[in-house]
């Protein structure tokens, strides 16, 4: 019986799986990895070696975590064939290329890893990973903030697509929104306001979360665990409603609410992860009485050349992106299990967690 696309893809996870997992004679290294359903450990696994042309093996030196991380280790959104993996599911990591099989990178190359998450390993001392799941930084950088590049770039590849130069539906009133302060949605919040919006309304359930999102030029926050980003929006706009409006949350109520504060004939951009799988309540009816652009974005590493990755780094190295407010709160790799379990919690007030692997 001829298999599926979706069981060719589950054997390729699981053949990359055995490749980092078992490789007799080589050296040992620590990983953390989702070892089951809600079950994040720290082990030791074989070293991984590039056996193929344009794979790389990479000395993590810093790795960070991703709220999609979150979902892959207890939401039950990881990928088949991954539980037990070295790594995974960290897809956000900044390292040392110490074997190359690639004619792109040489050994001692400095580099910013993207790998897609289902074959992420970011979370471990040394990383296998593909020539063109990597980005080159520079001997020079600042290897904290140009880790940021990855989460970054993930935002500047989407807001391109909720907002491109030719074909988004235009700015009326000046005023967007923004749901949910994280890094996600502290990143669009800045390239809102390089994009020209005059008023951008950001909420989130975190009082020190909502004050970056102050200090980095919202008009106004809103905390939403008592107040409305709808009505905030309204109050803004006299009741017409934001020219664009960005979901970085991932709850199907925000979904509702981008809906609900967007003008008619404006944008809404969903970035947020969705809740779960299988349907999900949306309201269809006020969506087409507005006539909404509706932009879902994802897929970053999948993008030809990683154009928004390579631009990411640019950025944050010459300083066009603010990133320092993503630092200070770093966690070994033996901790990598509490880093995830604080990332349930919204960080705790952590816009981002560092995980420090190589103490470089």
């Amino acid at each position: 019986m001829q298999g599926t696309a979706g069981d060719e893809e589950v054997a390729h996870v699981i053949e990359w799986s055995r490749a980092q997992r078992s490789i007799p004679g080589h050296a040992r290294m620590r990983a953390a990895t989702v070892a089951a359903p809600n079950v994040v450990e720290v082990r030791d696994f074989d070293v991984p070696a590039a056996t193929e042309p344009g794979q790389l093996v990479v000395r993590m030196l810093r790795a960070s975590v991703c709220g999609s991380d979150v979902h892959s280790a207890f939401h039950g959104f990881h990928a088949e064939g991954r539980l037990g993996a070295p790594g995974y599911p960290g897809h956000e990591g900044v390292g040392e290329v110490v074997e190359s099989r690639s004619t792109r990178f040489a050994e001692g190359d400095l580099v910013l890893t993207v790998p897609v998450p289902d074959f992420a390993g970011c979370f471990a001392e040394y990383q296998l990973i593909d020539e063109g799941q990597v980005v080159p930084v520079g001997a020079d950088a600042d290897i904290d903030r140009v880790l940021l590049a990855q989460q970054y770039g993930t935002t500047l590849y989407s807001m391109r697509l909720f907002w491109p130069q030719a074909g988004n539906t235009g700015i009326d009133n000046g005023v967007a929104a923004v749901i949910g302060a994280g890094s996600a949605g502290l990143f669009f919040l800045q390239q809102a306001r390089q994009l020209g919006f005059e008023r951008v309304v950001v909420s989130d359930l975190d009082a020190d979360r909502l004050a970056v999102a102050r200090s980095l030029g919202a008009a106004e926050i809103v905390d939403a665990t008592s107040a409305s980003i709808v009505d905030a929006v309204d109050d803004l706009t006299g009741g017409k409603g934001a020219d664009l409006v960005i979901e970085a949350a991932g709850y199907d109520s925000c979904r509702v609410d981008a809906i609900a504060a967007v003008r008619s004939h404006g944008t809404v951009g969903c970035f947020g992860f969705p809740e779960g799988y299988g349907l999900a309540p949306f309201p269809a009816n006020t969506a087409f009485r507005k006539v909404v652009r509706i932009q879902w974005a994802s897929g970053t590493q999948n993008e030809p050349g990683l154009v928004a990755f390579h631009d990411a780094v640019r950025h944050i190295r010459e300083g066009s992106i603010e990133v320092d407010y993503c630092l200070g709160t770093n966690y070994t790799l033996e901790e990598v299990p509490e880093a995830l379990e604080r990332a349930t919690a919204l960080g705790r007030g952590a816009v981002k967690m560092t995980i420090d692997i190589a103490g470089r």
